[in-house]
């Protein structure tokens, strides 16, 4: 039977291709986004091409899952809800502390108030979780057993040491994270995440909605914003290359991570809301490889045609990672997806769409600039 989907933060990158994808599979689909600046611009209906996808697609309702009322109009009908509303962003979370909470950790503690005292017509509620929720991820000792090691200190990253140590432990080998493994965020951000998480598991299976917790890594292709400075490094640099220039490689420029293409992400966001087998499941969402930040500014050259300078720093965030791939056995098994998109590929397809992008300004020399003054970066 079809369904009406409500996605929170339906506006975004990935919330406007899955209200597609839905209404393509016969689906109708309700959105609720705030529609704020950062993402959208000063006037959406006429800065936010985002926005403007959805047009003939879904409902859309311009509200925040701050406000019970928003909530409340935007869940009329709905039988699923995908819950995408977030604040993102690792560095910022760290400063604009009670922003993220409020918005991550807040709203969905009202959304589920409401599904738990008030009359509503949903079966499933899937969230959008996160790669940050476990820190740094999963390790192999020359021994071979699995390890969670601690985040790294503040003193060794200044030494210029910048790998994860275990006390008592060799050299660590990072090696794909299932979902199994420890949960311990090293910021703001993944701890919301984390308890965004924990909140809809245990609440949703006690007033009869069953759960899906989709953990995606790092989310990346045509339709991601460009102005907004903590949507990852690949916007970050490509804006750099089109201006000319220099890109500050921070650490040793060996830091890794598990780049997903954003139609991976949507159809197993897709198969999330609609797969029987979903129900009261966790998966991580990825490619299932690691790849460096040098092996992304190698990318971004060869892709763009051109080369501007490259400075490796030294430079380090406080509650960055250093490295996360995702084991995606899970999602393979269960679902019977397998993401499929290559980062080769993916990213000959962000640079093409780039190229047809008006080049923004340097909002991302603004967000250091934050962050140096709270000493949060070094």
């Amino acid at each position: 039977m079809p369904d009406h989907v409500l996605i929170t933060g339906g506006a975004g990158f990935i919330g406007t291709r899955l209200a597609r994808r839905l209404v393509d599979a016969g689906h109708t689909v309700t959105v609720l986004d705030a529609l704020i600046p950062q993402v959208h611009g000063a006037d959406p209906a006429t800065t936010s091409p985002l926005l403007a996808s959805l047009d003939g697609v879904a409902t859309v309702i311009e509200g925040t899952v701050t406000s019970k009322d928003d909530l409340r109009t935007a869940l009329a009908g709905a039988t699923v809800i995908v819950h995408l509303a977030a604040e993102t962003g690792t560095g910022q979370s760290m400063y604009e502390i009670d922003r993220y909470t409020e918005t991550n950790v807040g709203g969905t503690a009202k959304l589920l108030d409401l599904l738990a005292n008030e009359p509503h017509t949903v079966s499933r509620l899937v969230i959008a979780s996160s790669r940050s929720i476990y820190g740094e991820g999963s390790y192999r000792t020359p021994e071979g057993a699995i390890v969670h090691p601690p985040h790294r200190a503040d003193a060794d990253m200044a030494a210029g040491d910048f790998e994860v140590h275990l006390p008592g432990a060799g050299p660590l080998t990072v090696v794909p994270t299932d979902e199994s493994a420890k949960l311990h965020p090293s910021s703001v951000y993944g701890i919301t995440k984390q308890m965004q998480e924990a909140l809809i598991m245990t609440v949703a299976p006690t007033i009869g909605i069953e759960p899906v917790s989709l953990r995606y890594q790092n989310v990346y292709g045509p339709g991601q914003s460009l102005k907004n400075p903590y949507t990852g490094i690949l916007s970050i640099f490509s804006t750099l290359i089109r201006q000319g220039k220099e890109i500050n490689i921070f650490e040793d420029g060996l830091e890794s991570r598990d780049f997903v293409y954003i139609d991976d992400v949507v159809e197993a966001t897709f198969l999330g809301a609609t797969h029987p087998d979903a129900a009261n499941g966790v998966f991580n969402v990825g490619s299932g490889v690691a790849t460096t930040v040098n092996e992304v500014v190698s990318g971004l050259f060869t892709a763009f045609g051109t080369e501007v300078p490259t400075r490796i720093s030294g430079n380090y965030r406080l509650g960055d990672i250093r490295h996360n791939v995702a084991d995606t056995t899970r999602l393979r098994t269960q679902l019977g997806f397998t993401p499929s998109v290559s980062f080769a590929q993916g990213l000959d397809e962000f640079v093409r769409w780039v190229l047809t992008e008006p080049i923004e300004g340097d909002s991302y020399q603004r967000s250091l600039d934050e962050m140096s003054s709270r000493n949060l970066l070094k």
